[in-house]
């Protein structure tokens, strides 16, 4: 398809946003909103083969996840969002490295609830922000697994209430293997099935 591989030629080399300049957001905004106007699965919540499955991020305009890029000596590494649709789970995993011995993860589990045929409600149950070797992460497949398991970790694990963060994402486009979203802040997600 002639959009999708026009957008991922545009976000190639961005470092998921982290090396996009405002000109070229500008342009990576236009081929995404193009790709969503003929967007092959226009009720993505219902194509739960789809949707369910693990995914790593290409390209955001996020701060929130961008800014940690930011911190001295830290380096954005790979993003992973598995789903879990069935379960109306969400696991969230950013890799931080840094200085040897000192590599880091951001993860984060939420649970959605569908408030139409292309948006869900996001409310996050519990966080983990630790170093990967005290936690024994060995990859984000195996850390979903433990997380799932009811696991508490050697980090900053902790539950988050009721009032704290929630919001709403949007699937505007799904293929067999492509996924943007749009969430509550005016973020945009391009994801890839790993």
């Amino acid at each position: 398809m002639l959009g999708k591989s026009a957008l991922l030629e545009a976000i190639a080399g961005k470092n998921r946003g982290l090396l996009a300049t405002p000109t070229d957001q500008q342009a990576i905004l236009a081929k995404i909103a193009a790709l969503e106007d003929r967007n092959p699965t226009p009720q993505p919540l219902s194509a739960i083969d789809k949707l369910d499955g693990n995914w790593r991020l290409l390209y955001t305009t996020s701060r929130d996840l961008l800014r940690i890029d930011q911190v001295p000596l830290l380096k954005l590494g790979q993003i992973y969002q598995f789903i879990r649709a069935p379960e109306a789970r969400i696991y969230n995993i950013a890799e931080v490295t840094g200085l040897p011995y000192l590599e880091c993860l951001v993860s984060v589990a939420a649970r959605f609830t569908p408030v139409n045929d292309r948006r869900v409600q996001v409310k996050f149950e519990r966080s983990i922000i630790g170093l990967q070797r005290l936690v024994g992460y060995q990859s984000p497949d195996e850390f979903v697994q433990q997380i799932e398991s009811g696991q508490k970790f050697t980090a900053v694990d902790f539950n988050i209430g009721d009032r704290d963060q929630q919001g709403w994402l949007d699937v505007t486009y799904l293929d067999d293997d492509l996924r943007i979203g749009r969430g509550n802040e005016g973020s945009v997600f391009v994801l890839t099935k790993s």
